[in-house]
């Protein structure tokens, strides 16, 4: 027996450092070592600065690109949370080059890092991650403004170290009164929000005055939301009832 709110929570881990290696550094030594000794084409392979630093110093915005793992950890974060167990989340990723991954809350996806990355090559390769039946992962071409406008929210909330400051769970407060509410999560290393994700934005809010890694924003933000619809004694109430 589960909760059963009709309450649903939406986030999107925006401009996120996960990309397959532009065709910019298909030629770089560093590029080319590394799809060869996984035996894959460098078109193949996740940007990934552990391993191409040399070849990203060419990219624009390099600073921002090259960090699948703070997509992994986020989604680690968000996908074992009550909320999400509750079937009342959904979380999206938005890539640097303008890529969607929709995320099934049912997925598990790897612990492991190396496996993660794999599983994302896959799913760039195939579109689609399918397990008896059931799509976990698929991939579809397109930008910020197209998954918002497709998930038409209510309420946009993007949270930034140059935004406003505001208190966590006064955010909360008020995205429980909103009927659609989406929050914007920067999955980059460094840097900030593109004027046009701004833009999009009804409020630009900081909830911090040091820049916090977008996964420990991922897992605050989730749980104070928890905490504002009273979910924690919901889930305690009906376990001493079980």
């Amino acid at each position: 027996m589960s909760v059963k709110l009709i309450i649903m929570f939406n986030i999107i881990l925006a401009e996120s450092a996960l990309e397959r290696v532009p065709k910019l550094l298909w030629r770089h030594s560093s590029v080319f070592e590394r799809a060869k000794r996984l035996n894959k084409q460098p078109r193949q392979i996740l940007l990934d600065r552990s391993f191409h630093h040399r070849a990203m110093l060419k990219l624009r915005n390099g600073e921002k690109r090259g960090r699948p793992d703070i997509v992994h950890f986020c989604l680690l974060e968000a996908l074992g949370t009550p909320l999400n167990r509750e079937n009342m989340l959904k979380i999206s990723v938005h890539t640097f080059d303008d890529y969607i991954i929709y995320l099934n809350p049912k997925v598990r996806l790897p612990r492991n890092y190396d496996r993660f990355v794999g599983l994302i090559e896959q799913m760039y390769k195939l579109g689609k991650i399918i397990k008896e039946n059931v799509t976990l992962l698929e991939l579809k071409k397109g930008s910020l403004s197209n998954l918002v406008e497709e998930m038409k929210p209510s309420y946009i909330i993007a949270l930034s170290r140059i935004g406003e400051p505001r208190l966590l769970s006064e955010i909360t407060r008020i995205l429980v009164k909103k009927e659609n509410p989406l929050v914007l999560i920067g999955a980059f290393p460094k840097g900030h929000f593109s004027n046009k994700t701004r833009k999009i934005s009804n409020e630009l809010i900081s909830i911090d005055p040091e820049m916090l890694e977008a996964w420990i924003v991922t897992s605050r933000l989730i749980y104070e939301y928890e905490r504002t619809i009273k979910l924690p004694e919901k889930r305690i109430k009906l376990e001493n009832i079980l």
